[in-house]
């Protein structure tokens, strides 16, 4: 009886090896075949996660250095961005979709773009007034001695100081958007999100893992990116090794 145990075991053992092996040859040639789709649905993603992050700059980077100069609008700002952090997703959709209805707009790219810059502007705002914060106060008191103006301040001497740490924020806000983006699939918006929504709803295991190895990926690639961008941003004299 234990050997006929033990056999039977080690049948089963060997079933699901070979099962487990079938289904990696069948997602590889799904992901093989369907190369042109992923790379449409990956262009998709970009582009809502480059135009959300992009708006999240344009106002968060502001906000940032504004809050800088008042302690009281920073806890203000930073604390109802971190409200917008904790809605899940899903929520924030749904708060959306009746409300762009009125225009038309309430499924597909426009909802996508607004949900995933608001979710990006809380490590934009907070990495952006940091940064300032954490200026050394006598670089800020020679620039005030050589006569500079507020702006002219903040121009030639703070914000170059500060921004290699804004670039992390903004990669913090890409990852979280790439993450946020696959969620916008539900609502019609297209990405790489898509393959999960149908595979979910197909019980298509070809297709979850395709859209959860792209999403990785792409995250992986834009995460180094940004790494080297902010390597490149930061003086010489502020290195620190293994930055």
């Amino acid at each position: 009886m234990n050997s006929l145990g033990q056999n039977s075991g080690k049948a089963r053992i060997c079933n699901a090896r070979q099962n487990s092996k079938g289904r990696c040859v069948e997602t590889l040639a799904f992901i093989v075949h369907n190369l042109p789709a992923i790379g449409e649905r990956t262009i998709e993603h970009i582009a809502i996660v480059g135009v959300a992050v992009g708006v999240a700059i344009l106002t968060g980077v502001p906000i940032g250095i504004a809050i800088s100069q008042s302690q009281r609008a920073a806890d203000t700002v930073l604390y109802l961005g971190s409200i917008v952090m904790t809605i899940p997703s899903i929520a924030l959709f749904g708060i959306l979709i009746p409300v762009l209805s009125k225009i038309g707009q309430g499924i597909g790219y426009l909802p996508a773009v607004i949900a995933a810059m608001l979710y990006a502007q809380l490590p934009i705002i907070r990495n952006t007034y940091t940064a300032l914060r954490n200026v050394d106060p006598a670089l800020r008191s020679a620039a005030v001695g050589m006569g500079m103006s507020t702006p002219q301040r903040l121009a030639r001497v703070e914000i170059p100081i500060a921004l290699p740490l804004i670039v992390g924020g903004v990669r913090v806000a890409v990852v979280i958007n790439i993450g946020v983006t696959a969620i916008a699939a539900y609502i019609g918006a297209g990405g790489l999100g898509t393959f999960i929504s149908r595979g979910i709803s197909q019980t298509d295991v070809r297709q979850l893992v395709t859209g959860a190895l792209a999403l990785g990926l792409l995250a992986i690639a834009a995460d180094h990116a940004l790494l080297w961008l902010q390597r490149r941003l930061t003086p010489k004299g502020l290195r620190v090794e293994g930055l």
